[in-house]
């Protein structure tokens, strides 16, 4: 920071700016908003960082140890827009705020810092995506082992995770953190290559036994066996990092959190980073969220449902039991009728938000007449829940709240509450009676001043005696110069004016003690009240997550059901033996846009994998729709996994541990990675992975480099998915070479996607049938995407010099020959005295009458021709 004195001399500034730096030494990696008045300002190098982050004006003001002051400011009533901005931007900042009384001591307000914003911490509505939870991940590494620990402010979720570095890049896109926690002494290379938002923390707060120890003190348990974590001493380590720095940020304890899940590689369906992305899980290969699956499932109707889809999409169980009850969840809703409790669950807001912001004392009294809502709601929600599946029979349990919390709230929070606690009109009337009061003074004090006005006129004879009230001079009785002879002697003179005495009584002075204070002992005895009520809140806290959880779910089961009677999706079925056996599937983001765009109807294709056929090679024309039957193939196995219907005839799926795609042709610059390279890393990751239970998608391995080459190395990837990993592949390819790869390899079969050609364009069928193709039909495609025609004569007189050569026995041809010229017409190859009479007519020189004649004269000459 640049100031006139040493980092830790703050004699020689102001008592306001050596307050400000001693705040600041505590944060000194953090943007520092210091409340003065209606701004928070920002100083020196944070107002520097402020102007160039937030585009907001950078000026000067005085003097403090010799050097004048930097700073910027952003008005308090514009903070969650400016907080905003920051977090999208990685940063964190520290509110410090005026908690001393003004003049209360000598020297400047007290301030402190009463809470951090960070990408990973925040929890104010305004600044979080209602669909999206904001992680916070700690990381740290013993010897080969990754330990992780993460929390969900919002859901109060601790989670805890160990891996190798391999699998470490899995986690990160899995979870998707907002902020990423490591030891500053040590930065993990896949959290570096992951690009994510990083905050340093020193060494020694990634302990193992502090872990442990403050895991055991927020779960309020003896130790972690019963959530079987005791031996995960690298997450223990990361854990302390990770609960020292939320306590640190939310300036308290995390009352809400009590919960712990425990996650293994072992217990989920692998999906890595490559997988997420190739499938358009959550994001489309440009970074949209639309169109992607999650937007297509995601018809939600709450914010915690929206979330909840997203952790299913994302963590799906290799154990087929949860998928199993959620089916059949979902199958009692399509019989029953899902609509009633969709309807229902729009009155519902997000008490999974609601109740974390209960707990960190940040909740807003409009949040709370919005939990209130919810809880009046819920007898009559629980009534549109079917109970014919065990699974809506637990969620339907957990929807019955305290009776008590609902007659709480309504009798302590206003109909409509103001939006902030400080603007007053939060406690409702009647729930006090000394908060009444004091509203009643305010509200009564114009009735007041006209009573003791006809009083006092008629005790004094003055007829035009007035009682009124100015912000200067407060309550006061004026009587004109005319009236002051019958003034009482109680009267106490307050101001005198040219025409006029202004007055005031003992009754009238208690009064204005009374009315003036009453505003501001109101704000105060409300804001009592309201603490109070939170207290009352926090008790409740486990029944409220209980329940958040069971909306959410309930939420994220109907959703599912209106999606599979829309779409016309079918249930599917698990098999314990080694089977993918998919009739009439579509992929069902292309087959919704489709229909959107009224371009047709989607083909749907089968697709037979089992024991004694593991390997398809997938050959056919560019925009065939090699890649898109392979992602379907992907997409109906994942919906299988976390639960829904798919979008098939029907399915049969055996066990399934992993989806491993290398599909596209990126590069990965910043990473030094070419598009070769990457090509080759992601194949290599996959052969290092997979095993006979994993589905594996490898979309035109090898064209990276050179044919020989490209050919060589897709062949021996083929031949070691094949013998070696056993897993259920689809190879798509445009090397012909390969086709012959079946006659050697029993578990694999060609396939291919027809296409007709139709004079010089080609007609794309879709269709997956048995066989190799008979050619790839590229020169096509290019001709349909527009390429100028002297390319495609030439790409096409070089092909068909490459083809001849190549059934010749010859391979090597000159592809940068000029294209022959276009073959001339049979007309122009005809000799005779018509073309001769046609070169030498000159049409300019002709007369209307000669041409007349001259075209007769043709057409006799063409009717006589042999």
């Amino acid at each position: 920071m640049s100031s006139a004195a040493a980092p830790d001399d703050f004699s020689q500034h102001t008592p306001m700016m050596a307050q400000y730096l001693r705040i600041k030494a505590e944060f000194p990696e953090t943007l520092v908003f210091y409340r003065m008045g209606d701004f928070y300002e920002v100083f020196y190098d944070d107002a520097r960082k402020a102007n160039q982050l937030l585009d907001v004006t950078l000026t000067t003001r005085g003097q403090s140890a010799g050097a004048p002051v930097v700073m910027a400011g952003v008005p308090v009533h514009a903070l969650e827009a400016y907080l905003a901005k920051l977090i999208k931007l990685g940063e964190a900042v520290a509110i410090a705020e005026q908690v001393g009384e003004v003049g209360a001591s000598k020297g400047p307000v007290e301030r402190k810092v009463v809470r951090v914003v960070t990408p990973g911490t925040v929890t104010d509505t305004e600044l979080l995506a209602d669909k999206q939870d904001s992680i916070l991940l700690s990381v740290t590494t013993q010897g080969k082992t990754h330990g992780l620990a993460w929390l969900s402010l919002t859901q109060g979720q601790l989670g805890l995770a160990q891996c190798d570095e391999r699998d470490l890049g899995s986690w990160l896109a899995r979870l998707s953190p907002a902020e990423v926690l490591v030891d500053r002494d040590k930065h993990p290379a896949a959290v570096l290559a992951a690009r994510l938002p990083i905050t340093n923390r020193p060494s020694w707060q990634f302990d193992a036994s502090l872990g442990q120890r403050k895991l055991c003190e927020q779960l309020s348990v003896a130790s972690l066996q019963g959530f079987n974590a005791q031996e995960l001493t690298a997450a223990h380590a990361a854990a302390a990092a990770l609960l020292s720095y939320a306590e640190h940020t939310q300036g308290r304890a995390l009352a809400h959190v009590k919960s712990l899940e425990v996650q293994r590689a072992t217990d989920l369906l692998d999906l890595p980073p490559a997988t997420q992305r190739n499938l358009e899980l959550t994001q489309t290969l440009r970074g949209e969220t639309s169109p992607t699956l999650l937007s297509l499932l995601d018809t939600c109707r709450t914010g915690m449902g929206s979330r909840a889809l997203r952790h299913w999409l994302l963590h799906p169980p290799r154990d087929r039991a949860p998928a199993k009850a959620r089916q059949e969840a979902i199958a009692e809703l399509l019989t029953t009728g899902f609509e009633p409790l969709r309807e229902a669950l729009r009155q519902v807001s997000d008490v999974e938000r609601i109740a974390a912001r209960v707990a960190l004392r940040q909740v807003r009294p409009r949040e709370l007449a919005g939990l209130r809502a919810t809880l009046q709601i819920l007898p009559e929600l629980a009534q549109t829940v079917p109970m014919g599946a065990p699974l809506l029979e637990e969620l339907s349990q957990g929807l019955s709240a305290s009776p008590h919390l609902a007659e709480l709230l309504t009798r302590a929070i206003a109909e409509e509450p103001a939006v902030l606690l400080r603007d007053g009109g939060v406690i409702a009337t009647g729930f006090d009676e000394q908060l009444d009061e004091l509203r009643g003074i305010q509200n009564n004090c114009d009735a007041f001043l006209l009573d003791l006005e006809t009083r006092e006129r008629a005790r004094t004879g003055i007829s035009n005696l007035r009682v009124q009230f100015n912000k200067v001079h407060g309550f006061y009785i004026e009587v004109t110069t005319s009236g002051l002879d019958k003034v009482p002697m109680d009267y106490q003179r307050r101001q005198t004016l040219k025409n006029a005495e202004r007055f005031i009584t003992p009754e009238l002075k208690a009064f204005e003690d009374k009315a003036l204070s009453a505003q501001e002992r109101a704000l105060a005895r409300e804001k009592l009240l309201f603490e109070a009520v939170i207290d009352q809140l926090t008790e409740e806290l486990p029944t409220l997550g209980r329940l958040a959880r069971s909306l959410a779910s309930l939420d994220v089961l109907a959703a599912l059901a209106e999606r599979a009677a829309t779409l016309n999706w079918c249930r599917p079925d698990f098999v314990s033996h080694p089977c993918i056996d998919i009739q009439g599937g579509r992929h069902p983001v292309v087959e919704a846009r489709l229909r959107e765009t009224g371009a047709g109807e989607f083909m749907a294709n089968d697709c037979r994998l089992d024991a004694r056929t593991k390997l398809m090679v997938i050959t056919g024309p560019n925009m065939g729709g090699k890649s898109t039957f392979m992602r379907q193939v992907a997409l109906i196995a994942l919906l299988s996994a976390i639960g829904a219907y798919v979008p098939a005839t029907s399915c049969r799926l055996g066990p399934i541990d992993a989806i491993h795609t290398r599909i596209g042709a990126a590069d990965d610059l910043a990473n030094a990675q070419s598009t070769f390279m990457l090509e080759m890393t992601e194949a290599a990751a996959i052969l290092h992975s997979a095993s006979e239970q994993s589905l594996v998608l490898m979309d035109e391995i090898g064209r990276g480099t050179s044919t020989f080459d490209g050919l060589a190395l897709a062949g021996a990837i083929a031949t070691h998915l094949h013998d070696k990993c056993r897993a259920f592949t689809l190879f798509a390819t445009h090397y012909f070479e390969l086709t012959e790869f079946p006659a050697k390899h029993p578990q694999a079969i060609n396939m291919h996607v027809s296409a007709v050609e139709s004079g010089e364009d080609i007609v794309f069928l879709h269709e997956i049938q048995p066989g190799p193709a008979s050619r790839s039909y590229g020169v096509q495609v290019a001709r349909l995407a527009g390429m100028p025609s002297p390319v495609v004569r030439q790409a096409r007189a070089a092909l068909e010099a490459l083809e001849a050569r190549a059934s010749e026995g010859e391979t090597q041809i000159d592809l940068f020959a000029p294209p022959p010229e276009p073959a001339p017409s049979a007309a122009a190859e005809i000799e005779s005295p018509l073309l001769d009479a046609l070169r030498d007519v000159d049409p300019d020189a002709l007369s209307p009458r000669e041409a007349h004649a001259m075209l007769y004269q043709l057409k006799s000459m063409a009717s006589h021709r042999p």
